[in-house]
């Protein structure tokens, strides 16, 4: 499910730099993006609290959970953000939010294969 997470995000991340290049503002496309992202990441959400119980390690299966219920959380904050701000650095704001989850998404991952079921 990472794995589906980090793509998404990559494609918001690559279209808002994009946006930012040809200085446009949030359309449709964006929007649809951020939605597919967003149900990618109640997803996680789902499947982190159902896998926390298998991660060994003190505190890593807590660590994994918290970082998949911040998820969901940037990406409206982001685009709503984009929304209100009408300037080419709008995007820049996405795009920093897109790096953001996409790294909390990646140490997910690394929890997940480093303490996870063998």
């Amino acid at each position: 499910m990472t794995t589906v997470v980090i793509v998404a995000v990559g494609v918001l991340g690559l279209l808002a730099l994009a946006y930012l290049i040809i200085d446009r503002l949030v359309d449709d496309l964006m929007l649809l993006v951020t939605a597919v992202l967003e149900l990618a990441l109640v997803a996680l959400v789902v499947a982190s609290a159902i896998g926390m119980g298998k991660v060994s390690g003190e505190g890593e299966g807590a660590t994994m959970l918290a970082y998949a219920l911040t998820l969901p959380i940037l990406p409206p904050i982001v685009v709503f953000i984009a929304l209100k701000e009408k300037t080419r650095w709008a995007m820049g704001v996405v795009l920093a939010g897109a790096f953001t989850v996409g790294v909390m998404a990646y140490r997910i991952l690394q929890i997940w294969q480093t303490h996870g079921p063998a």
